[in-house]
């Protein structure tokens, strides 16, 4: 990656060998004191996060709230939308009127905008308080970075795709549910996504590795693993060995945890073997994100997105008639440049088709660099935000309906934790990803009960312990 020419920047790009154990850092040097850590973005950075967790307690410092007590304050990054760097950018201007009073502050910047050269020049020029830049294949060097910061500007930013490490320490947020990275990165190269710039090509982890980190949590009491990358269902195709995601998704439910998912799914690689071992094992969720991005053939093929809408929809039509009670989300974005009324109406076609349990729903945002960027963008702000008005009102209605099916039925419902909206409540979700506040006791936290659904509202459903 270029740089500025910095006088006190120690730039270093060497790239680690593959499958590199790391070595973990121990040190008490900041025994005493506090990290703050601001996290944005998708599962994946949620995940990055859980890492530098790990990385900031082994060097003695212990987490807070608050960030004016932070002896180290960390913001892992988020590149996929525009309001994500807005949100950084004002994250800084707090952190630099904080370093005028305490210039013994390291601050440490990480995550998807900083491996975007012209974003992460632009911030190196306008906030040079910033003494560290590390990207998202290099996590690992966090805990030397910091070590090692005497008010320089370390800037460690691989520009080529990372490498796979086992190895890791994470301090997960849950004791319940974790995240397993199963793959990083993307080929796929959808011409409005910037991730595969951002993250690198597709780096699966071998299935032995896995397989024996899902043990381990098993073993700790964990009731559900996620397994997480950018595109799950290309996992295995970088290896040339004789298994893919299908496989790797079996033997994980041969593991006997007793729930698992998976995210995110491309359609294009959503194979007819993935079905059958879904459907095959109890224990793997019957729940299926499966981002349509747009129903419009026009729309899909500028995105670059590899099938058609009669394809998704064959796909959609498999799953049901397959997967038992599967409930299906998706993505969509509105706004694309030159969407036009029909391409929208095509849309709203799939949706209504489809009838999703529920959405996450976006006005399209350019990303500088992707190829969408340089299309001319005839859908004026006013329309877009019409149109994301017009598909929220039908995707509410339909999650609505799909959360009033289950009034009256018996769930089974992993409860998490104390509800937010009513303290004398728990949560949890369903086998189908839906939240349900519950009336039971705090001794059910961690396990996984029977629950009578008595009250359905759009986003989340009622019950109590059955």
């Amino acid at each position: 990656m270029n740089v500025p020419d910095l006088k006190k920047a120690k730039i270093r790009t060497n790239k680690p060998s593959l499958y590199k154990d790391v070595l973990k850092i121990n040190s008490d040097i900041f025994k005493g004191q506090k990290y703050f850590l601001k996290t944005y973005g998708c599962q994946m950075n949620v995940h990055d996060s859980e890492q530098i967790r790990a990385i900031l307690e082994n060097l003695g410092l212990e987490e807070t709230e608050i960030m004016e007590e932070a002896r180290v304050i960390v913001l892992n990054t988020c590149a996929i939308r525009e309001n994500a760097h807005d949100k950084v950018f004002g994250y800084l201007g707090r952190i630099k009127h904080l370093k005028k009073e305490h210039p013994d502050i390291i601050v440490a910047l990480g995550g998807c905008m900083s491996q975007e050269e012209s974003v992460v020049n632009e911030i190196i020029k306008r906030h040079p308080y910033i003494n560290i830049v590390f990207g998202t294949h290099n996590i690992h060097e966090l805990g030397n970075l910091i070590l090692n910061n005497h008010k320089d500007q370390d800037i460690e930013v691989y520009s080529e795709e990372g490498c796979v490490y086992e190895g890791m320490d994470y301090q997960r947020d849950s004791k319940i549910t974790a995240w397993v990275n199963i793959m990083y990165g993307c080929d796929k190269f959808c011409t409005y996504c910037i991730v595969p710039y951002t993250r690198g090509k597709e780096r699966s982890r071998k299935m032995e590795e896995i397989i024996k980190e899902v043990n381990l949590l098993k073993e700790e009491g964990y009731q559900e693993v996620t397994l997480l990358g950018q595109n799950v269902n290309a996992y295995g195709n970088d290896l040339n060995l004789n298994y893919n995601f299908a496989t790797l998704l079996e033997e994980v439910a041969k593991t006997n945890i007793p729930r698992i998912r998976f995210v995110t799914s491309h359609p294009w690689n959503f194979t007819s073997e993935m079905i059958d071992i879904i459907s095959k094992y109890d224990n793997i969720m019957p729940y299926i994100h499966l981002p349509l991005q747009s129903g419009s053939n026009r729309i899909l093929k500028l995105m670059g997105r590899r099938y058609t809408k009669e394809e998704y929809l064959d796909l959609v039509s498999k799953l049901k008639s397959k997967i038992k009670d599967v409930m299906i989300t998706t993505d969509i974005i509105v706004g694309f440049p030159n969407e036009t009324e029909q391409d929208f109406q095509d849309t709203l076609d799939v949706v209504n088709k489809v009838k999703y349990d529920g959405a996450y729903t976006f006005i399209y945002s350019p990303r500088e660099g992707t190829p969408a960027s340089k299309m001319p963008d005839n859908v004026t702000l006013e329309e877009k935000e019409k149109r994301l008005q017009r598909l929220n009102e039908i995707i509410n209605q339909y999650s609505k309906e799909s959360n009033e099916r289950l009034i009256g039925k018996v769930e089974e419902v992993l409860i998490l934790g104390e509800s937010e909206k009513d303290l004398n409540k728990v949560y949890g979700y369903t086998k189908g990803m839906k939240l349900v506040n519950v009336e039971a006791k705090k001794d059910v936290i961690g396990k996984t009960i029977n629950v009578l659904i008595t009250d359905a509202k759009s986003f989340s459903l009622d019950g109590k312990e059955n």
